[in-house]
């Protein structure tokens, strides 16, 4: 057992059981249990700046309901926004959204089967901000109301949260789950829970539940952010201090997972599933991590999953491969069990060679162990991607350590700091040996305690074997003499020969930006903005004008497909695998796409390995490998993901938006299984050669943790050695056109009780900063009052998204979107609802708190994304394709935001929601119940 080997190698010499071998707690972290036993996790942090994340843990979740609270657990967690001491009905999130904290994308919670959290990250900046936010988390933790009115309208919302999951995911986890989870508490208590009980949830037994589990003993309270530790202390003392447990407190225990001698066997056919997948699942006790011999083994599992993955892959390139995605993977499944997952996605009538498939991977590697290269090679990829998180260690964002501490109250799972960790992997990985490795599958695979899931689409088509024939699969492999893995790896150089090299010719310092623009002898323009917001984080895009637009319609699907398919080539001297193989241990992702309107590369990586990534841009564009026998191992991926979907109805209405807004042009036309079986390689091939062949017209944007004196030999060398003809092209408008008019189109598909609506509204349009701000601020104003409205007021849905935007090409259009959920026979109803709060906006604009709630959000998310290099450069990117100046992205808050006005909202409602013109689609189920 996995329990018993960590023992064994925790007794071997150099691990002896001292204080020093134990996985420390970060000493940046402050902790501490008050006398009630709640626990806390304090933690200075300024990334993002002036922002402190907050969050309230409670050790207990739906498992530990009783028969009549299925559902109540999570139900609790609703009710916790809708009155509490402090603050009455929906004031928690008003006040919030008054504060900048906007529901939903920050304001937050979660209820698990063992667990729930809540998530409340605040600004700092001001007086009193974060001494009411403790007012809201104390409240949660022993204030919560539950009144009668408010939990009759919150069930409508728990309602909807229920429907909008249902589908064929749902019915094949409902059929699994009790075979999965056989004999446990877990298998009768998913968290969304019975719709009986929600349907007449009442103040008493929530009452009951937070009275048992909401207390101090199970909780811990967690605040890391830019935020004097002192004072948050003395906050958390202060507040949670005077909260009791009750007299007689009800046990908390783990609920077990019981063992099994036999394969549990599953297998759930659907008419709404769209392909055919195994899954392998092997139960274990948790490993434990509480010493370094814990650690080391915790990276021998990721060395045996990176690996193997990497086989799957591999396999999944070849011609005929028998699962179209296939991966190994090891981890905690619930609080009392670990899985191991061998799982694998398969094209219809495949279940039986894909098992076969994954089973026999397994056994190569049992019976031949991995290869002395792979070992390298996987390490090499580990160690990179630590010593990167130990190179962000002083740009880290809080939410990721108070994630880090959520589980380690929860799950004493060690949170040592990456400074421990990378230092120990540096320390203990040369030691971990390929038998090590080899060793976990043979632990992992076992005869006993392990259960098989086949899901497939309903159908003769999918060829679903019986359950004697799956067992039948694990005899005879296990019985099968497998060859051993063979590789090949290039030595050669990533590339060849080195390219004449480009030169500056013209080179401008931008002190408002703090950029610099340079212009290279081949016509190419390039924009560095450096920035310190990331220390190991480079961010390039670029872009030329063209794209698909210039191919006709026949070519049209290869042009799409061309850049994926070209890319499953490699470069160079280089196959696909090959070239992964090359990079192992770098960071340098580099993509190259055709849009409708643009040739496209961008790329992503580490400063250190800057030249790599230019010198894969320069590869992809200049050095693309053709491979017919790549592109067919592609088309047979992907054809099983199309085949059958025309029987998701998510995916049959959104192909229906699409050609209806688009007015059937063929270029809307929904990619099938069949359009990818006549898809030309070698046009797409071609098409791509085209694309790529001159790059005069070329702007390239780069951001991050760059100096442009050392990086302007490199952009010299490899992006001034890219081709350039001196073509001067632009893209062809195509004839795309949204309908005039209004559109009200039904589509029945499916048949659970559920409704999607989804609204647009269109129309030609100036283009500018200011227009797109207005549209920017009606869609928040407009997103707001529906949640509001459709959700809090009438309980008819549980999310509603609304926002809009303007594209300038290829002419000048507006979209505005409003998108919602619900029960069917509520639709119409809530358009109607959605119709009354756009009149209201045309008529009166936003009132003074609105507006306040606006503007607050808007100036807190610039804050952040101000300090992110994404922001940079997908905005300077954006301002220079439409031909205006990046520099105005310097004053957005002075020039828009600070002067934002309610006419301004109201004229923007005037001019973009035009209810003479806007397209209504609705998916309902195909019968009604």
């Amino acid at each position: 057992p996995l329990a018993a080997l960590l023992l064994i190698a925790a007794a071997q010499p150099g691990a002896a059981q001292t204080r020093d071998d134990l996985v420390p707690l970060d000493s940046a972290v402050r902790t501490g249990t008050l006398p009630n036993g709640l626990r806390y996790y304090i933690r200075r942090n300024a990334r993002p700046e002036q922002r402190l994340e907050l969050r309230l843990v409670v050790n207990a979740g739906s498992v530990q309901e009783d028969d009549d609270q299925k559902g109540l657990a999570h139900f609790t967690e609703h009710m916790l926004f809708n009155g509490t001491r402090r603050f009455a009905k929906n004031d928690i999130v008003s006040y919030l959204e008054s504060i900048g904290v906007r529901f939903g994308a920050d304001l937050n919670a979660y209820t698990g089967f063992d667990e729930t959290v809540y998530i409340l990250p605040v600004p700092t900046d001001k007086p009193g901000l974060v001494e009411r936010s403790f007012d809201v988390l104390e409240d949660w933790a022993g204030g919560a109301l539950f009144d009668s009115t408010e939990v009759v309208k919150e069930r409508g919302v728990v309602m909807e949260e229920w429907r909008s999951g249902l589908g064929a995911g749902s019915r094949i986890r409902d059929r699994q789950f009790p075979v999965l989870f056989a004999g446990s508490k877990y298998a009768e208590r998913l968290p969304i829970g019975d719709t009986t009980i929600l349907k007449n949830a009442n103040p008493a037994p929530l009452k009951r539940f937070y009275r048992d589990w909401y207390r101090p003993n199970l909780m811990a309270v967690i605040a890391v952010g830019d935020y004097d530790p002192d004072r948050v202390e003395a906050l958390i003392r202060e507040r949670f201090g005077r909260l009791t447990n009750p007299p007689s407190p009800r046990p908390r225990t783990l609920a077990p997972v019981p063992g099994h001698d036999s394969t549990l066997i599953t297998i759930v056919t659907d008419p709404e599933e769209q392909v055919s997948s195994i899954q392998l699942i092997y139960k274990h006790a948790p490993a434990p991590l509480a010493r370094r011999a814990d650690y080391r083994m915790l990276l021998a599992r990721r060395l045996y999953n990176q690996m193997l993955n990497s086989r799957l892959t591999e396999i999944t390139r070849q011609p005929n491969a028998p699962f179209a995605f296939a991966s190994s993977s090891y981890g905690s499944f619930v609080r009392s069990t670990d899985v191991y997952f061998l799982s694998a996605t398969v094209q219809d009538g495949g279940i039986q060679r894909g098992l076969e498939a994954i089973l026999r991977e397994a056994r190569r590697v049992d019976q031949h162990g991995f290869l002395p290269a792979e070992l390298t090679r996987a390490k090499a990829s580990l160690l990179r991607s630590l010593e990167s998180a130990y190179a962000e260690r002083d740009k880290s964002e809080s939410g990721g350590y108070a994630a880090e501490y959520i589980n380690h109250f929860l799950t004493a799972e060690p949170t040592p700091g990456i400074a421990w960790e990378f230092e120990t992997a540096r320390t203990v990985l040369p030691t971990v040996t390929l038998d090590d490795v080899n060793s976990l599958g043979r632990q992992w695979i076992t005869d006993g305690n392990r259960v098989v899931a086949v899901s497939a689409p309903a159908g003769p088509a999918a060829g679903v074997p019986t359950a004697a024939a799956l067992l039948d699969a694990f005899r005879r492999i296990d019985g099968e003499t497998v060859a051993a893995w063979t590789e090949t790896v290039s030595e050669a150089p990533l590339v060849a020969t080195v390219p004449p090299r480009g030169r500056i010719v013209q080179e401008t310092q931008d002190s408002v930006l703090n950029a610099v623009d340079w212009r290279l002898s081949n016509g190419i323009r390039v924009i560095v903005k450096p920035t310190d917001f990331k220390a190991d984080e480079v961010l390039i895009r670029g872009w030329s004008p063209g794209g698909t637009s210039l191919v006709s319609d026949a070519d049209y699907v290869e042009a799409s497909l061309a850049s994926l398919a070209v890319s499953r080539g490699g470069v160079a001297g280089f196959d696909a695998i090959e070239l992964q193989k090359k990079l192992a241990g770098k960071r340098a992702g580099v993509s190259l796409g055709i849009s409708a309107l643009n040739e496209t590369i961008d790329a992503s990586g580490s400063p250190r390995d800057l030249e790599t990534m230019l010198q894969l841009v320069y590869l992809r564009a200049t050095e693309p490998r053709r491979d017919s026998a790549a592109f067919e191992a592609l088309r047979a991926q992907f054809v099983p993901l199309l085949a059958n979907r025309d029987k998701d109805p998510d995916q049959v209405f959104q192909d229906t938006v699409v050609l209806t807004m688009q007015q059937n042009h063929p270029r809307a036309r929904p990619l099938t299984a069949a359009m990818l079986q006549a898809a030309r390689f070698g046009r797409a091939f071609e098409i791509y050669r085209e694309r790529f062949a001159d790059a005069s017209d070329f702007t390239f944007v780069i951001v991050g943790a760059v100096n442009p004196d050392s990086l302007k030999p490199l952009v010299e060398q490899w992006i001034g050695a890219l081709p350039s003809t001196g073509r001067r092209e632009t893209w062809r408008d195509v004839g795309l056109r949204s309908p005039s008019g209004v559109i009200e189109k039904t589509v029945r598909k499916g048949v659970e009780p559920k409704a999607q609506t989804v609204v647009f509204f269109t129309g030609e349009t100036s283009f500018d900063p200011a227009s797109r701000y207005a549209m920017r601020s009606l869609g928040d104003l407009i997103e707001m009052k529906l949640l509001e409205n459709l959700r809090e007021a009438l309980g008819g849905t549980y999310s509603v998204q609304a926002g809009g935007a303007l594209n300038k090409y290829p002419r000048p259009e507006y979209q505005f979107t409003v998108s919602f959920g619900s029960a069917p026979e509520k639709a119409d109803q809530l358009w109607q609802t959605v119709l009354a709060v756009i009149d209201t906006v045309k008529r009166n604009g936003a009132t003074p708190d609105e507006l306040q709630k606006v503007r607050e959000q808007q100036l807190r998310t610039q804050e952040v994304q101000l300090k992110e290099n994404s922001y940079w450069l997908g905005n300077i990117a954006a301002r220079i394709e439409n031909g205006e100046d990046p520099r105005g992205l310097t004053t957005w808050t002075r020039d828009f935001v600070e002067k934002l006005t309610s006419e301004q909202i109201r004229d923007a409602a005037r001019r973009y929601l035009d209810l003479s013109r806007y397209a209504r689609f609705v998916l309902l189920p195909e019968t009604e119940r």
